[in-house]
C-alpha cells in the first residue's frame, strides 16, 4: 500500500494538475533553485510524463554559476530531461531587477520554443503584485496582478502559499537555495514581503494575501468581460474609427476599443494620459488639434472620424 504524500507536496500537485496545459503540449519548469520553482518541478514531474527544465544564472552574485548547477542537479534528480543553464547579460533600462526580468523571460522564451513554460510564483508573490499595483495607481490591470494561463507562461501555484512550497521541498528531501536579493531592503518587493504584509496581516487579523489574490482573480474577470464586449466593438481593419462607434459606450469599454485601435495603427506604446487625450477627441471635442503620440504618430478628428498617422501624411 502507497504512503499518502505530505500534506504540502499533495497541495502542490493538486495545484499543478488543475492548471496542467494539453498533454500534448510539452513543458518546462523555469528553476532558479529557490523552494517555489523546486516545489513546482517536483509537481510538474509527478503530473506529466515528460518534463524539462531551464536554469537562468544572471550573473549578478559571486558564485551564481554554482548555484544554478546545484539547481540543475536537482531537477535531473527529479527526473527532468533535458535540463539546461542559461547565462545571461542583465542590462538595460529600469533598474537591476527589472533588467533581469527581461533577461530571464527572453533566455526562457527561446529555451522554450513552442513548450509551455511553468513559473513558480506564489499566492504571497500575487499579493505583493496586488500592492505594487495600488501603491502606484496603475489601474485594474496592474491589480488584477498576474495570470494563471498567459501563453507561454503557466503559473500553477497562484493559490499556494510559499510556506507550503518550502514545506514541500523538506518533505520532498530538496535543498532550495535562499537567494540574498531577498532579505536586501534596497528592493520594493523586500519591504512589502517583510514589513507591509506582515503589519497589513497583524492590524487585519490574518488571510490579507488571500484577501488580495481572490481580488485580482475577481478583477480579471471582470477585465475579460470588458475585453470581449470591446472586441466586438472594434474592427481591427478599420483604419479610421467613427466616433460613433464609441462616443456613447461606458467609458471603460471606450478606452479599450481606443487602445485596440491605436496598437493597430502602429503605436509602439501607451500611456494612460495618452490614452484619455486621445478619449477627449470624442467626449470633449471643440475643434481642437491632434494628439502627439509615441512612434512619431498623431491621432487626429475630422469629419466625425478619428485617424491616426504622421503629421506630414
Amino acid at each position: 500500500m502507497s504512503r499518502a504524500p505530505h500534506p504540502a507536496v499533495a497541495e502542490t500537485r493538486v495545484a499543478v494538475r488543475a492548471l496542467l496545459p494539453d498533454r500534448g503540449r510539452g513543458l518546462v519548469v523555469a528553476c532558479s533553485g529557490g523552494a517555489d520553482s523546486l516545489a513546482l518541478a517536483a509537481a510538474a514531474r509527478h503530473c506529466a510524463d515528460r518534463v524539462a527544465g531551464v536554469v537562468v544564472d544572471h550573473g549578478l552574485q559571486p558564485g551564481s554559476a554554482e548555484v544554478a548547477r546545484t539547481a540543475a542537479e536537482q531537477l535531473r534528480g527529479l527526473g527532468l530531461d533535458p535540463v539546461r543553464v542559461v547565462a545571461v547579460e542583465v542590462t538595460g533600462r529600469g533598474g537591476p531587477e527589472a533588467a533581469a526580468r527581461r533577461a530571464r523571460y527572453a533566455a526562457l522564451r527561446a529555451a522554450a520554443g513552442e513548450d509551455t513554460v511553468l513559473l513558480g510564483h506564489t499566492r504571497d508573490d500575487q499579493a505583493e503584485t496586488v500592492l505594487l499595483g495600488l501603491g502606484r495607481g496603475s489601474g485594474p490591470r496592474s491589480i488584477a496582478g498576474m495570470r494563471p494561463l498567459d501563453p507561454p507562461w503557466a503559473r500553477p501555484f497562484l493559490g499556494v502559499a510559499r510556506a507550503t512550497t518550502e514545506a514541500a521541498c523538506a518533505a520532498l528531501g530538496l535543498t532550495p537555495w535562499h537567494d540574498p536579493h531577498n532579505d536586501d531592503p534596497r528592493y520594493t518587493r523586500v519591504r512589502l514581503r517583510r514589513e507591509v504584509l506582515p503589519l497589513l496581516e497583524e492590524v487585519l487579523q490574518g488571510g490579507v494575501a488571500g484577501a488580495l489574490a481572490r481580488t485580482a482573480a475577481q478583477l480579471r474577470d471582470d477585465l475579460a468581460a470588458l475585453d470581449e464586449l470591446a472586441d466586438g466593438l472594434f474592427d481591427p481593419a478599420l483604419r479610421e474609427l467613427p466616433v460613433e462607434v464609441v462616443a456613447t459606450v461606458p467609458a471603460a469599454l471606450r478606452r479599450r476599443v481606443l487602445r485596440r485601435w491605436l496598437l493597430a495603427s502602429g503605436v509602439p506604446e501607451l500611456t494612460d494620459p495618452h490614452l484619455r487625450a486621445v478619449e477627449a477627441l470624442v467626449t470633449r471635442w471643440r475643434g481642437q488639434g491632434g494628439v502627439a503620440l509615441p512612434g512619431g504618430l498623431e491621432a487626429r478628428r475630422a469629419h466625425g472620424r478619428l485617424a491616426c498617422d504622421r503629421p506630414d501624411t
